[in-house]
């Protein structure tokens, strides 16, 4: 990679950089996963939802994206997300289902949106 702030996929470090780009209910959801450890059931499905959301697992090192860094990419796409804060949550529920499922039973999980 080319950018130091650069990961495979959505960084965890991350999160709590997200916080103040939108209204409360996304910073309650954004500090509720900023305190749990890495590893948890929320902070994988918070993952998940930022690397659907992100498009993390088509991104290229050389990409725009990618030379940007994972902070910028994420800040940037939630600060474009049309949908009200109401859709990331849901977003984020579905994630929570996936992970959910795939830790339960080992259900297969999509990372990209739609694919489900």
């Amino acid at each position: 990679m080319y950018q130091s702030d650069t990961e495979m996929l959505f960084p965890s470090r991350v999160t709590p950089s997200l916080k103040t780009l939108r209204g409360a209910a996304w910073k309650n959801l954004v500090e509720k996963v900023a305190r749990q450890e890495e590893g948890e059931e929320d902070t994988l499905a918070f993952g998940l939802m930022m690397v659907r959301l992100n498009g993390c697992v088509t991104c290229q090192a050389d990409s725009y994206k990618a030379m940007r860094g994972c902070t910028a990419c994420a800040q940037q796409t939630i600060c474009r997300f049309k949908e009200p804060d109401e859709a990331l949550l849901q977003l984020f529920k579905q994630a929570t289902k996936d992970v959910d499922e795939y830790l339960t039973n080992g259900t297969r999980v999509e990372a990209t949106i739609g694919n489900g």
